[in-house]
């Protein structure tokens, strides 16, 4: 009998895709509204001042000023410059002082055991190749030093939000759910053979709007996947997505008193190496 072949990922290729996708709209937008997961992150990864912390998939760095806050010496890094434009400039507003670097997860420039912490916050998640992205966390924190991660669960918001993005834009064949970042076992299986300890808490962000169609007009504008979803749609699809979207917000929202309250459950972990 002859073997079936296994398809080859090209993953050099989906991530031009995904620089290309979260380059749309202006993710700033939608980070700068996620600072305090950075600040609780920063907490649950004990950062103290003096020690050595790389951001990971940065953003706009939420993560980045909050260990900066702490007095620690910060690498923000991403692979979007305009988003590390941005953050640089959200440093400088605040005087704190950051090194803003352009770097692949999946392949940090920096030599093994360079900081005490690496952070990331809704970032290295979508990294397509997570088994690399995981690796390189590990190999640039000392002994003894802490990964810090704030990711999406699958169960939560986010993940069936991410479902209906699916339907409507398929994601490339072969790559992992970047929702499973917030799956306890995946995190296991990831950091676990070389981890001392892996402390797992699930939270909860509000996404706080005036509307559902205000929550979906913003993230229109704005964020990456669903611009992108929405531009490749033609009228007829367009309609049908913001409807399921429309349908997932309202079995979600929780406020009472009018406006949108949409909690987002996100796992936080801690590592320690």
């Amino acid at each position: 009998m002859n073997a079936i072949p296994i398809p080859t990922i090209d993953y050099a290729s989906i991530k031009t895709r995904q620089q290309a996708t979260w380059n749309e709209g202006d993710y700033g937008q939608v980070g700068v509204r996620l600072q305090i997961v950075g600040e609780t992150l920063c907490e649950a990864a004990d950062v103290h001042a003096g020690e050595r912390v790389l951001d990971v998939a940065a953003g706009n760095g939420d993560a980045s000023l909050a260990a900066a806050r702490r007095f620690a010496h910060v690498t923000s890094t991403d692979y979007v410059p305009a988003l590390l434009d941005q953050g640089k400039r959200r440093a400088e507003a605040d005087r704190l002082d950051i090194a803003f670097e352009t770097a692949d997860a999946e392949s940090l420039p920096y030599a093994d055991g360079t900081f005490d912490v690496a952070l990331s916050t809704f970032g290295v998640m979508f990294a397509p190749h997570q088994e690399r992205a995981a690796a390189e966390l590990l190999r640039v924190v000392r002994s003894g030093g802490r990964i810090g991660l704030a990711s999406w669960t699958p169960e939560g918001f986010l993940g069936q939000l991410f479902a209906i993005v699916g339907r409507f834009a398929p994601p490339p064949a072969g790559v992992r759910s970047p929702m499973l970042w917030g799956s306890e076992p995946r995190i296991v299986e990831l950091f676990g053979p070389q981890a001392t300890a892996i402390k797992a808490e699930r939270r909860i962000y509000n996404f706080r709007y005036a509307s559902a169609d205000h929550w979906i007009d913003f993230f229109r504008a704005y964020y990456g996947p669903i611009v992108r979803a929405f531009d490749n749609l033609d009228d007829t699809g367009r309609r049908a997505f913001r409807s399921a979207l429309s349908d997932l917000l309202a079995r979600h929202n929780r406020s009472s008193r009018g406006g949108l309250v949409v909690p987002g459950e996100y796992l936080e972990v801690v590592i320690t190496r």
